[in-house]
């Protein structure tokens, strides 16, 4: 899984051997603009909205059968 957008994928690493990619597109937080008390807090965001696709991503695996349901 990358975290970056399929525009920047090429600059994202490869692992080889994976037989599926999902590229997850959010922002840079090394780009963020305004004051550090701004980033911190953006940078808070990001990270609850990659913990949350995370969730949903185990969801749909356990959905589909490929990891069993706790």
């Amino acid at each position: 899984i990358s975290v970056c957008d399929e525009s920047s994928a090429e600059r994202c690493p490869v692992f080889p051997g994976i037989t599926q990619r999902l590229h997850w597109s959010f922002d840079d937080p090394g780009l963020l603009q305004g004051s550090g008390e701004e980033r911190i807090e953006e940078t808070r965001r990001l990270r609850d909205r990659i913990a949350l696709r995370i969730r949903e991503w185990g969801g749909e695996l356990e959905s589909s059968g490929l990891i069993p349901k706790e």
